[in-house]
């Protein structure tokens, strides 16, 4: 499983390959984060939440520990 700071970075790699200009691959890479804005956020969340499963959690995949682990840890958004 990648992370999406590896997905972004494989895309970037294409983009690369693809355009002629490292102007039009940041155009391209921008649009896609705006774009994706939302699932690339809900996916690491989920990532987070799946690794402190494996590692410090009581092992419950439905725990509501999971979401407060990374609602306090890395939720950022004001209250």
């Amino acid at each position: 499983m990648k992370t999406q700071i590896q997905q972004l970075l494989d895309y970037t790699t294409d983009l690369l390959h693809t355009f002629d200009s490292e102007d039009r691959v940041a155009l391209a890479v921008l649009d896609y984060l705006k774009t994706n804005k939302k699932s690339i956020l809900g996916k690491e969340k989920e990532v987070i939440e799946y690794a402190y499963l494996m590692g410090f959690s009581d092992g419950d995949c439905n725990s509501r520990y999971n979401d407060d682990y990374y609602n306090e840890t890395f939720n950022t958004k004001e209250k």
